[in-house]
């Protein structure tokens, strides 16, 4: 039995430019959204703090350490910090705003 080769195979390392680790393990990056910049952060769901939020894509909770990402404008503040499920965020652009109705409301 020979021994285990734990090295990397050769190929290209990827681009990192514009990612950096975080101290919740994950990693930033800048996305183009609506015509703004907006930084994306990657949370690990065992470094996830153990808060709820509320996913502002399909209006669900993520619950406390689930795998998730953080999104704000890139010249937004604290305040504008939205935590999303990474399926929710990737779907952004295919999603329609949803309108509440009452019961009597039509449809068109």
């Amino acid at each position: 039995m020979s021994p285990r080769n734990n090295r990397p195979r050769g190929g290209a390392k990827p681009d990192r430019q514009s990612e950096q680790g975080d101290r919740y393990g994950g990693v930033q990056s800048t996305e183009t959204w609506q015509g703004e910049e907006w930084c994306v952060r990657h949370v690990a769901g065992a470094s996830a703090p153990g808060k709820r939020y509320r996913c502002p894509g399909c209006d669900q909770e993520i619950p406390p350490g689930a795998p998730h990402l953080v999104a704000w404008p890139e010249y937004g503040g604290v305040d504008d910090r939205r935590h999303w499920h990474k399926a929710c965020w990737n779907a952004k652009d295919r999603r329609t705003t949803r309108v509440q109705r009452s019961r009597n409301a039509p449809r068109y």
